[in-house]
């Protein structure tokens, strides 16, 4: 345990991280908790609230497979079923000049592809054709919190290929209109308030007294304040990035997934829900190396290199042991301001280990992020 609190005091002594809050756990509870570092003024800890960003994602995608579990829809109901927008959307093929060519996609995309992300939609940070076609047509970020901005075009055609990007907002789209109620109403009254969750919020105006700071690594190697926050009151809360959330709380729903869809007699997924929501859904498929077209904000992400790496319909999986770490078959994420999670059903484990920072798991990030975790390990 010793082990772990010096991880997190080293980080901030060096200057890996501005504060950073780790917090590890099993089905039955929290293990071990710990924190290092000032943020807003004051001693970081696992009630700081935190701008979860894409942490979010993985509670859109149990959103949708409650609907699932219910029968109100299925795993391959296409897209445009349920939300006709989606076909408006078209693939783009190529440039002439700065004039972008657009073409229909072959195949149909169904909420599979968008949990899996194979719909074809990917982020103007990973992708360099996105930012392109922004600047050519004006066309607003997926940060905008417009629903204009839902409309990026394919980048591939669904099923063919891993592409990350603003899908998990249209999958929290057909579950507003598959169940008739708000995203951020589904959200608090079938998971939050069953979970006991009450720090996870759309707006900060309940956590604003502990939400903490965001730092920007510049070039001098010193990190200085930055302005990035999901957007306040939209016109479409985007499941892929719209949630604040504390350490306490978000562990409360990793502990849900580790007690096979149920927490404290609180039932929110059948077991066999669960499982589907965990077990790889990419149907051959893998996940492909993110390489950024921002440096600044991100480096590349790669975290399992020369493994085979898949992803569930919610999270990332790692197929292979990772030694003196997490087993195979473990389930992760992140958000891109440096927010991680775990989960590790053979071993019973999860963890967070979460700060405010960028760029996002950059090398001095990665080394905090793999001292903990083996610390973890090594006290089980």
């Amino acid at each position: 345990m010793g082990q772990m609190e010096k991880v997190l005091t080293q980080a901030v002594a060096e200057h890996d991280v501005p504060f950073v809050v780790a917090m590890a756990g099993n089905a039955e509870g929290i293990t071990w908790s710990g924190a290092a570092g000032e943020t807003a003024g004051r001693a970081a800890d696992e009630d700081t609230a935190f701008r979860i960003f894409s942490m979010t994602k993985a509670i859109g995608s149990l959103a949708a497979m409650i609907l699932i579990d219910r029968g109100k829809m299925s795993m391959d109901t296409p897209v445009a079923d349920v939300l006709p927008g989606w076909n408006d959307l078209q693939l783009l093929d190529g440039w002439d000049g700065d004039t972008p060519r657009l073409r229909k996609p072959k195949t149909v995309a169904t909420a599979r592809h968008l949990a899996t992300h194979t719909s074809g939609l990917e982020y103007e940070f990973w992708n360099a054709d996105m930012p392109k076609y922004m600047e050519a047509t004006g066309h607003p970020t997926i940060l905008s919190g417009l629903k204009a901005a839902m409309m990026y075009p394919l980048m591939s055609d669904p099923g063919t290929q891993w592409g990350y990007g603003p899908s998990i907002d249209w999958l929290g789209q057909m579950v507003e209109a598959v169940d008739g109620r708000r995203i951020d109403a589904f959200c608090r009254e079938e998971i939050f308030e069953p979970l006991g969750m009450p720090d996870t919020v759309f707006e900060p105006d309940s956590v604003k007294d502990r939400l903490c700071d965001v730092r920007i690594r510049g070039e001098d190697g010193a990190f200085a304040p930055f302005d990035l926050a999901p957007p306040s009151h939209p016109e479409v809360y985007g499941m892929g990035h719209a949630l604040y959330s504390t350490p306490r709380d978000y562990m409360r729903f990793l502990r849900m997934v580790l007690n096979k869809g149920q927490l404290d007699g609180n039932r929110i997924l059948s077991e066999s829900a669960l499982a589907q929501m965990c077990a790889d859904q990419m149907r051959g498929l893998t996940f492909r190396k993110m390489v950024s077209v921002a440096p600044p904000l991100s480096a590349d992400v790669d975290l399992f290199p020369d493994m085979r790496v898949t992803h569930s319909f919610a999270f990332l999986r790692n197929e292979a042991d990772v030694p003196g770490k997490r087993s195979a078959g473990s389930l992760s994420w992140a958000g891109v301001l440096n927010s991680h999670y775990w989960i590790d059903p053979s071993r019973d484990v999860c963890a967070v280990i979460m700060t405010q920072s960028l760029p996002f798991i950059e090398p001095r990030l990665l080394k905090t992020y793999d001292a903990y975790e083996r610390a973890v390990y090594a006290s089980l």
